[in-house]
């Protein structure tokens, strides 16, 4: 092979925090990550009310409460510099007494870091809007309430978003009936869809556990064949 036609054998780089797949040693930017992101998360605990963790080894994790969220998120973004605000879901823990958690996924471009913001409330107290942080919150705080029914104050337009306008309930809360509360179909003498209580029907079925092998002992059209065997037996 031609020695310009070789390719170049490309040296091991721990900019990906590879060098954990390659030894049990952490390597220099497994270190210095890990030390950038201590010290992000004891800047961040300085905020009202704020408690910072740090989970899988690389995750921070910043709780805060319902009344001090707009102020810090407006921080995050101008001093942290989280410019973008990635994602908000909802998670649902019947058995705690503040049974809904709002997570804030948010990315800082100009540093390349990312933190989780969680905010915890119950079915009745609402949570502050972030809209005027980050307008894109519109979208995901409407789906929150679709799914959740996690209410934001100050949220202008709080309507459903994944499902129908009549929908009963929210379809995400743990204690949300598999089956729902009503069924929809398209009605051809109505010409409209139309919702109904669920009507789970099935017909009867009789359910042979016999395997197809032994529960046939005369294959279609060897019935002679069949009956001479019998007779020969007798005789």
């Amino acid at each position: 092979m031609c020695p310009a036609a070789r390719r170049r054998r490309r040296g091991w780089s721990t900019a990906s925090c590879s060098c954990r797949r390659r030894s049990g040693v952490r390597g220099r930017s497994c270190v210095a990550e890990n030390e950038t992101l201590t010290a992000l998360g004891e800047a961040v605990a300085a905020l009202p009310g704020a408690r910072t963790a740090i989970e899988r080894g690389a995750e921070l994790v910043l709780t805060l409460p319902r009344e001090g969220l707009v102020e810090a998120m407006r921080r995050l973004r101008d001093e942290f510099h989280f410019e973008q605000l990635m994602d908000l879901c909802g998670t649902d823990w019947p058995e705690r007494p503040l049974r809904f958690e709002v997570i804030y996924n948010l990315l800082s471009l100009s540093q390349n870091r990312r933190i989780r913001v969680v905010v915890a409330t119950d079915a009745a107290t609402p949570v502050p809007s972030i809209v005027s942080v980050w307008p894109c919150a519109t979208w995901y705080e409407r789906e929150a309430w679709d799914m959740y029914g996690i209410v934001f104050e100050g949220q202008t337009d709080l309507r459903r978003l994944l499902t129908d306008y009549g929908f009963e309930g929210h379809p995400l809360r743990k204690d949300f009936p598999l089956t729902g509360h009503v069924e929809v179909r398209y009605d051809e003498d109505r010409k409209q869809v139309v919702y109904e209580p669920v009507k789970l029907q099935q017909d009867f079925r009789n359910f042979d556990f016999l395997s197809p092998w032994e529960g046939l002992t005369t294959l279609p059209g060897d019935e002679k064949v069949h009956l001479n065997r019998i007779e020969g037996g007798k005789s």
